[in-house]
């Protein structure tokens, strides 16, 4: 089968590759028919190359069409029309059980201390084969997949795959009271979500982005949408009555604008050779903290900020004292997809599109056009913000 694999720091190939099989009676393999490009591969991309390996098979945002099930599946059957979660979990584990499927006791990868393997993401997070691919095995189906109907484009319910439940997840955890405010940093594709999601529940959005057409999008639907610029704080907060909003949802992660020293920070590690390079993302300060720092300033005192973007330094510099004297309180972590399905299928499924599922996708390619398309992401270039890649396209011409 032809997939997307790693090749180095900033370049990645589509390759002929081994189709996968079932190699455990709880697997399944799906004909990957949607499969997006999630600002968190940008960081495999540039970044976090110290952990994969060239050739390496990337995607964590799949949907497709059961072809095959283990012995052990009794939920899906060929045919299935399923999107299937980041993050792989068991479903009967302790963490699971709890609703922590991000945590799962059964594919936690203790040889880094690390939760529940994700498809398509390193060896910290299991070094499985991912989806960017026409097709994929898929662990544990007899839990993981979720079923969808047969009717609708893959873009209606693609998103299940990762980003909606991962803005969901961001704003239950900003913990905004009934009518309150919510405060959005970024608004690529998850930020994006979280905004609508905030609007849909019922509070005030302020969203900030320094992008020009990702401010377009979200004001589109109805947020209120800032340029980032050094006096946003106080503007955003002389807006909330002089207090700040009551939970702000950073949606940036380490990628953030600012601090060229943490950029060059990141850009030596990538350099590095792969043990060395371990180390020093392991021991050091290596994100760029400009959207976690503005958080916290704007943040009311006695709210709540909410990482829902991806930090991967161990040695970060945090302002412990405003934390305390703020009484803030953070809460982050990988989503635990499954746990809010049960809230967000009626959302996805109905057909007045209130979260705009169908209103994100900036490009719709070929699997052969995904390193083109990585470029087009990463540098935010011809407007991109959500890219989807369909196997069955042919490539663009050149």
């Amino acid at each position: 089968m032809r997939a997307l694999t790693w090749q180095g720091t900033e370049k990645v190939s589509v390759e002929t590759v081994p189709d996968p099989t079932i190699q455990e009676p709880t697997d399944a393999i799906v004909r990957i028919t949607s499969t997006a490009i999630c600002g968190s591969d940008l960081h495999l991309y540039r970044v976090l190359g110290p952990y994969i390996d060239k050739g390496d098979v990337l995607g964590h945002e799949p949907m497709g069409i059961v072809e095959e099930v283990g012995s052990a599946v009794t939920n899906l059957k060929v045919g299935d029309r399923v999107v299937v979660p980041f993050n792989i979990s068991c479903g009967h584990c302790w963490m699971c059980r709890h609703g922590f499927q991000s945590q799962c006791e059964t594919t936690q990868v203790k040889e880094y201390g690390t939760g529940a393997s994700l498809f398509g993401y390193t060896k910290m997070y299991g070094q499985v084969p991912g989806g960017q691919a026409e097709y994929l095995r898929v662990p544990h189906a007899d839990y993981g997949p979720i079923k969808v109907p047969d009717s609708g484009a893959d873009d209606q319910w693609l998103f299940m795959s990762d980003i909606i439940p991962t803005a969901w997840q961001a704003v239950q955890y900003a913990d905004v009271p009934e009518g309150g405010t919510l405060a959005v940093l970024g608004l690529g594709p998850v930020g994006q979500f979280a905004a609508r999601i905030g609007k849909h529940l019922g509070y005030r959005v302020l969203a900030v982005d320094p992008e020009q057409v990702r401010r377009d999008l979200g004001a589109k639907h109805g947020i209120e949408v800032f340029d980032l610029s050094d006096d946003v704080v106080p503007q955003l907060v002389d807006l909330t009555d002089g207090r700040g909003p009551d939970g702000v949802v950073d949606a940036v992660g380490m990628e953030a604008h600012g601090n060229p020293v943490a950029g060059f920070a990141q850009r030596a590690a990538g350099l590095l050779p792969d043990k060395l390079a371990q180390k020093a993302i392991e021991t050091a300060g290596v994100d760029r903290l400009a959207a976690v720092h503005a958080a916290i300033d704007l943040v009311r005192r006695g709210g709540t900020v909410s990482l829902s973007g991806v930090y991967g330094g161990m040695a970060d510099p945090m302002p412990m004292m405003t934390l305390f004297d703020k009484q803030i309180t953070i809460r982050e972590g990988q989503c635990n997809v499954r746990r809010w399905v049960d809230d967000l299928m009626p959302l996805v499924s109905d057909p007045s599109d209130p979260l705009g599922t169908l209103d994100l996708t900036t490009h719709r390619v070929s699997l052969e056009d995904a390193p083109h398309m990585y470029s087009v992401f990463q540098k935010k270039e011809d407007g991109c913000i959500k890219v989807v890649l369909d196997p069955s396209l042919a490539p663009a011409a050149a």
